[in-house]
């Protein structure tokens, strides 16, 4: 019995279709079109822990922002990981043109999302929550960095992975104090935010969502949304302070650009280079532009 198979033979569902959903680049998602008329999600996390930080997520948020509701949570065996079975949201990823109206009630819901309190800089996982780094933020920032040198060592040009290393420690010492530990998001980005009529009615995808300082939830709007279309970021900004104060983002920006560049050429090493060979490129042009500014 293959995968999904199994998933639909575990949480006793009656399935007339499958439909793999792309774009999922830590998990298996499937759509799965009921007999009786009703779509439902079975997302397999690519380990346990993100399985449990998910539903843990999910279910503190639901009444947050919209989020899928968790229908069913099988915890796995010694060869399956386990599964969520998620409820539908009616709408699409935001990946098309953002204007100022939705660019406005983004900057709400993420602030939402910024404004949950965590015990500590920490994870979900599956023997409850784990505090990082003797709850230091910076010291997390710092420890990870040193555990993505030897494997971007492999990956990048020696001209380029000695200006990383000089550039994070002058960089790194320059940022301010951190803020939280709150909810951040760690992919808050338009392919995991769904809108319908151009409304915001739903945020996916929280394996990775953590209790940290808000100062790394930006960095993919900045990415993809806001260097895009620089018009969207005052409306964000605008819809993101009706909830809470928005932290000065002119040191923290550049540094997270960076800082999650340097992460993902160790994400596509460590996932395959030849199947993620786009994303690394992409991560290498961010990186020589952020050690060559």
């Amino acid at each position: 019995m293959n995968l999904i198979q199994t998933i639909i033979s575990r949480f006793n569902l009656q399935v007339k279709s499958i439909d793999h959903v792309p774009e999922s680049f830590s998990s298996q998602v499937y759509q799965l079109n009921l007999t009786n008329g009703e779509t439902v999600f079975a997302k397999i996390p690519y380990n346990r822990d993100k399985l449990y930080r998910e539903y843990r997520m999910l279910e503190m948020l639901s009444e947050v922002v919209p989020v899928p509701r968790v229908l069913d949570l099988w915890s796995g065996d010694d060869f399956i990981s386990g599964a969520l079975l998620l409820s539908q949201i009616q709408g699409m990823p935001c990946t098309g043109k953002i204007d100022d109206e939705l660019a406005f009630q983004i900057g709400r819901y993420h602030a939402k999302l910024h404004e949950v309190e965590m015990p500590g800089y920490g994870v979900e996982g599956i023997d409850g929550y784990q505090f990082l780094n003797q709850n230091n933020w910076r010291l997390y920032i710092k420890n990870n960095f040193e555990k993505f040198i030897e494997p971007c060592k492999d990956v990048l040009e020696r001209g380029l992975f000695e200006k990383c290393i000089d550039h994070f420690e002058r960089v790194f010492s320059r940022l301010p104090h951190p803020d939280g530990p709150c909810v951040v998001h760690m992919d808050f980005r338009p392919g995991n935010i769904l809108i319908n009529n151009n409304e915001v009615v739903g945020i996916i995808d929280f394996e990775s969502a953590r209790g940290g300082s808000s100062e790394i939830d930006f960095t993919k709007m900045n990415r993809y949304v806001w260097e895009v279309n620089p018009r969207s970021r005052s409306a964000y900004q605008e819809g993101y302070s009706t909830i809470r104060p928005l932290i000065e983002l002119e040191t923290i920006l550049p540094f997270y650009d960076f800082y999650d560049a340097f992460s993902a050429v160790v994400w596509c090493k460590n996932r395959g280079i030849e199947k993620n060979k786009a994303f690394l490129q992409e991560s290498i042009a961010t990186l020589q532009k952020c050690v060559d500014c």
